[in-house]
């Protein structure tokens, strides 16, 4: 099944046929106007409030863009610019839901950066580029869910920074990070990115990486350089599950169902999915790889997982957003499973906001 879905893809785009959504749907992420004319109706208007529901800080319009992003000592990677991603995510999550307001705010505020040169003189170091991968999500989607209301000039002036951007991080470093979860999540970048902007070669590069995720996959669901990070080898199968949202909905788009792709050996997203959840349920299930405790992150004990992605984070964050868009589209007891946590662990945490997923992925999947 996933070289047959290669072969779909690669036979459209041999063919010429145009990515932008026509009769299968849309082109980037998610419909945009077909969800901000969802969340005007009645139905909605609770979702429309958790689109809403992050007011707007004044002190955004006084955030000086970054121009380098640099390695950081020891574990983790530059958060200079957390309060940017923070401001974009929250600001295109309110313009979606029709706030005025909020669009020439992050109309603005985009436009700022971009003259700046914003994140260009990035440092060429795995860390730094993890950094900017985050930033590239939101950025898309902002320019989205902006562009139809953009005058040319700062359309192309948007189009243009961002672009450049999205091909810096297509950059392999000879390592794991050219195969583990910062080489997945710069793909969803180039597959999103790449449809919204009707580059074939690269939304078919994106894309790509979700067979070779499959193709990875052992047959309890884990995957190799993920399950060995000791306490945090949840977080990176999670991590990796957010990314192949991602592609999975940008394949949506154009009349692809990546959810229930398998590769040869019958791997599939719900496979993935299962070991995320089988881990959550019973720790124990982890330990034989996690004892490895591989760059393990701030826990030493490979046996106390951190679990930190069900709550929201202290900055606001909550890393299970993707599963708003996965519990739409998935079918199965994997996806069934996913909907019982969600009801009890996640849906009161709403809204769900998170660079991986572009956003408030509330407003932008979330059902009443």
């Amino acid at each position: 099944m996933a070289s047959l879905t290669s072969l779909a893809i690669a036979a459209t785009l041999s063919l010429g046929l145009a990515l932008p959504a026509a009769a299968s749907g849309w082109a980037g992420l998610f419909d945009v106007e077909s969800r901000a004319a969802t969340l005007k109706t009645d139905a909605y208007r609770d979702i429309r409030a958790l689109c809403l529901a992050v007011a707007i800080d004044p002190a955004w319009t006084k955030l000086k863009p970054i121009r380098r992003l640099a390695t950081t000592e020891g574990y983790g990677s530059d958060t200079s610019a957390e309060d940017f991603s923070w401001a974009v995510m929250v600001l295109s999550g309110r313009a979606l839901a029709g706030d005025a307001d909020a669009r020439r705010r992050l109309s603005d505020l985009l436009d700022q950066w971009a003259a700046a040169g914003a994140f260009t003189e990035t440092e060429e170091i795995n860390d730094a580029y993890y950094a900017l991968k985050r930033q590239l999500l939101p950025l898309s989607v902002a320019y989205a869910i902006l562009e139809p209301g953009l005058d040319a000039e700062r359309s192309g002036r948007l189009r243009s920074w961002i672009d450049g951007l999205v091909r810096k991080i297509d950059h392999t470093f000879d390592g794991d990070v050219d195969q583990n979860n910062h080489r997945v999540l710069a793909d969803s970048v180039l597959a999103v990115w790449g449809a919204e902007t009707g580059d074939k070669a690269m939304m078919e590069k994106g894309l790509a990486r979700y067979e070779t995720v499959l193709d990875e996959t052992r047959s309890d669901g884990t995957l190799a350089l993920e399950a060995r990070r000791g306490a945090r080898a949840l977080w990176y199968q999670r991590q990796t599950l957010s990314s192949l949202t991602v592609m999975a909905e940008t394949a949506r788009g154009h009349g692809w169902d990546f959810y229930s792709q398998t590769s040869p050996e019958g791997r599939s997203y719900a496979t993935l999915l299962g070991a995320l959840l089988n881990g959550i349920s019973s720790p124990i299930l982890v330990a034989v790889y996690a004892a490895e405790n591989h760059i393990p992150g701030p826990e030493k004990d490979f046996r106390q997982l951190e679990l930190g992605f069900l709550e929201t984070r202290g900055h606001g964050r909550h890393y299970m957003g993707w599963a708003e868009a996965a519990i739409l589209s998935g079918h199965g007891l994997a996806f069934d499973r996913l909907k019982g946590l969600f009801a009890r662990q996640v849906v009161a945490r709403r809204p769900l906001i998170d660079e991986f997923i572009g956003g408030n992925s509330t407003c932008f999947w979330g059902q009443p």
